[in-house]
């Protein structure tokens, strides 16, 4: 009778478990890219109509929006974790709440004011946007699902 210990072979029950990472450990890199890039793009908007034709209040509030989806963009890409958690979260939050905010106003107005489609780029907003939203709902599911572990 042999004292050695037998390799772990696959059925083994020595054999190293494949576990899944944790909640919340990543998403894949393809989901988060295209929610950067999302954020990017809805960032990107605001920003030109702030260079090209909004100003006042509602021009503030849209350089606001440039920079939160540039912060979150970067934070999408370089967090794990519990931060990779946050920030997908908060990116939704800003892009749902942006993409209300224009639905709002192409409708029934906010905050004293009422836009159109015929405004510059308002369109392209709206698609940016109902995409993007898209884009990062998935991708916090992702993120905030519950680990597998094996038994």
């Amino acid at each position: 009778m042999s004292t050695q210990p037998r390799p772990a072979g696959p059925g083994s029950r020595h054999a190293p478990r494949a576990t899944a990472t944790g909640a919340g450990a990543s998403a894949p890199l393809a989901w988060r890219v295209l929610s950067a890039l999302s954020l990017l793009a809805m960032g990107g908007l605001h920003l030109y109509l702030v260079l090209t034709s909004t100003g006042g209040v509602l021009g503030v509030l849209f350089l606001l929006n440039a920079a939160g989806g540039l912060v979150l963009a970067v934070a999408v890409l370089t967090t794990r974790g519990p931060l990779l958690q946050v920030s997908t979260v908060l990116g939704l939050l800003l892009l749902a709440g942006t993409l209300l905010a224009l639905v709002l106003a192409l409708t029934v107005g906010l905050f004293g004011l009422r836009s159109s489609l015929d405004y510059d780029l308002a369109p392209t907003t709206l698609v940016v946007e109902s995409l993007g939203t898209v884009v990062l709902a998935v991708t916090t599911a992702l993120v905030l699902r519950p680990s597998r572990r094996e038994p």
